[in-house]
């Protein structure tokens, strides 16, 4: 307890001589896929149902259900509802429908099949009033059961507990997706893209039935994760945003202490008339500090032109080290606010 102790109070000592602290803020990013503003109706086709001669012979869901029969076929079908209604709640599509003829795929069932045709591509929509086409080109699970027995001390219907033979079954179920969209405006493939996600539920019985009775579920939980999985993929065309971290000098003089007390309060414009002051400061170290933090509040106010102005000189002029890093940030930023620009034309 005493070096717990003592390491705790190194740690808050080493934090308050620290010459930096921290702030996060939001950051637009730029959508994943970009999608040709005039997209306004989208339709979506299911090349998921393999041909005949290809469909394997699934033999652990014949053995776990024959419920689970057509389980990839209604599986892929939730994830393409997942997708549609995603899409809908975007309100930059006018129309969202599910094509209902099926493609077969000539493939197997877990590989791409070959794109579409971009005349092909172009029927449909014509037949459709379409702008772009989402597919699902491949949806398949594989199980992989884990059994056993343990020796348990169970009560029986008297409440005695006796030595009950318990037999426990792990089903661990893969779900292997792949998508595309085909941009009928801009005549490309705009996103190709695959993923595969697990679903693993666990049961136990005094035998084996009962062991499998408790894990019924599973069918239900692979239906809400392929639902998920289509809502997810919408969400690839959309502009998001997340948290970054930045550092910021507090410590050199009073301006700079009192300045950091001022940012702790929300009062960031206040902080920065602060470490204004100090860019003239005859301290060089000083100076170029307060031109960086300029850069910080220059970022917070969304002026990433004037932020790179700043970072640059307190690097070339005063060789503050942190400057350079956060040059290369701020770079990033505006070539990623460029395509955010582009994508709202």
């Amino acid at each position: 307890m005493k070096r717990l102790l003592q390491l705790i109070a190194i740690s808050l000592f080493v934090a308050s001589c620290s010459s930096t602290s921290t702030l996060t803020l939001s950051v637009p990013q730029p959508s994943n896929v970009y999608l040709s503003k005039e997209v306004k109706n989208v339709g979506i086709i299911n090349r998921s149902v393999p041909n005949v001669k290809y469909n394997k012979l699934d033999a652990i869901d014949k053995i776990l259900t024959a419920e689970e029969k057509n389980l990839d076929i209604n599986a892929a079908n939730e994830s393409i509802l997942g997708l549609q209604s995603a899409l809908k709640e975007n309100k930059r599509f006018e129309n969202v429908l599910v094509i209902d003829s099926l493609l077969l795929k000539d493939y197997g069932i877990d590989i791409f099949s070959p794109e579409l045709k971009q005349e092909e591509i172009e029927k449909l929509c014509a037949q459709n009033n379409l702008d772009a086409i989402y597919e699902l080109s491949f949806y398949d699970t594989d199980a992989l059961v884990s059994y056993k027995t343990t020796n348990d001390m169970l009560p029986n219907s008297f409440g005695i507990k006796i030595p009950t033979l318990v037999h426990h079954v792990t089903i661990n179920t893969m779900i292997k997706s792949g998508w595309r969209i085909y941009d009928n405006v801009s005549k490309k493939l705009s996103d190709q893209y695959s993923r595969n996600d697990k679903v693993v539920v666990s049961g136990s019985g005094i035998n084996p039935i009962k062991a499998y009775e408790t894990i019924k579920n599973r069918k239900n939980e692979v239906y809400r994760i392929s639902k998920k999985i289509g809502q997810n993929y919408a969400y690839e065309i959309v502009p998001y945003t997340i948290r970054e971290s930045r550092l910021y000098f507090v410590k050199g003089n009073s301006n700079f202490e009192k300045a950091q007390r001022r940012a702790q309060t929300g009062d960031w414009n206040g902080a920065g008339e602060l470490w204004k002051i100090e860019t003239t400061n005859a301290d060089s170290k000083l100076a170029g500090r307060a031109y960086y933090n300029m850069a910080i509040i220059s970022e917070i106010n969304g002026n990433l032109d004037e932020a790179l102005n700043w970072a640059s000189q307190s690097y070339s002029d005063y060789g503050i080290k942190e400057a350079l890093q956060y040059t290369r940030i701020l770079k990033s930023r505006i070539q990623k606010k460029q395509i955010l620009e582009a994508e709202k034309l």
